[in-house]
């Protein structure tokens, strides 16, 4: 059921992003507490704005009130992915390159099953990631297959 809410959800809102500029980066329909949640993140080069997701949140609320098909009662969130944002895909990690990132895997390399450093190079089918090892620079390739979440990381 969740599958095919996001999957419908996804239908209505590419209209509503495309003819903005805007990038879809994630949709979740997730139940916390007794309540349910549409959440949809959104971005664009440079930063989303507060304004921008207002706008995307009506124009998805009119076309959800619309087609109705979800079930219940829910609340519909739009907003930014944050400074953090999730890498999904082969694209967002072609567009990070030269960013901090974390990555952890399903399973280990080099006895490791997470890597924090700066994404130095991706291909179709390898991430390359620079991090310190101790007191020194070391470099890991990690097939993407491997890789089982990631996102930006904030350097402090």
């Amino acid at each position: 059921m969740s599958s095919k809410i996001i999957e419908s959800t996804r239908e209505l809102i590419l209209p509503i992003i495309e003819n903005e500029d805007f990038e879809l980066v994630d949709i979740e329909y997730v139940k916390e507490g007794k309540d349910w949640f549409l959440r949809v993140f959104i971005d664009k080069d440079g930063g989303i704005s507060i304004d921008e997701c207002g706008f995307v949140s009506a124009a998805l609320s009119e076309k959800l009130d619309e087609v109705d098909f979800i079930e219940g009662n829910y609340y519909l969130d739009v907003s930014s992915p944050g400074v953090e944002r999730p890498l999904k895909n082969k694209t967002d990690f072609e567009k990070n390159v030269g960013k901090n990132v974390y990555v952890s895997l399903y399973a280990p390399i080099d006895n490791q099953k997470e890597y924090e450093g700066v994404l130095k190079h991706f291909d179709e089918d390898v991430a390359t990631i620079e991090y310190k090892d101790k007191t020194r620079k070391s470099t890991v390739e990690i097939p993407y297959d491997k890789i089982a979440k990631a996102r930006l990381a904030v350097v402090l």
